[in-house]
């Protein structure tokens, strides 16, 4: 798979299923993530310190709702832009709803990826 690093591949379904819900809320409370996933909270801990084991999510403890808890957040990826570039020309099309392959700066852009090395 691209962009999943090898700790993200050994996953079981319910820590993959734990680290999307992480990702997709961009930080959950402990004492709710056990609940979306449907399952208790005992296996929610061990799923969510997995996790943290893995360095996939950051657990720190905080108080909810009254009560002391975890906020689980994801951790931030290394992301690699170089997919993005041509030599030191960025794709022309970041940010585009549609891109013009007839173009002169997707022309250029290729240019540059050919004669890259």
């Amino acid at each position: 798979m691209v962009g999943v690093s090898v700790a993200e591949e050994e996953l079981s379904a319910d820590e993959l299923a734990g680290l999307e819900l992480v990702r997709e809320t961009g930080g959950i409370h402990q004492s709710d993530f056990w609940k979306e996933l449907d399952v208790s909270s005992r296996k929610g801990s061990r799923i969510a310190e997995s996790l943290v084991e893995k360095e996939l999510v950051d657990r720190e403890e905080t108080v909810y709702e009254g009560h002391n808890t975890y906020l689980i957040t994801p951790v931030a990826r290394d992301l690699n832009f170089s997919l993005l570039m041509a030599g030191d020309m960025l794709s022309p099309y970041i940010g585009e709803e549609e891109a013009d392959p007839q173009s002169d700066a997707f022309t250029q852009w290729i240019m540059n990826l050919a004669y890259e090395e």
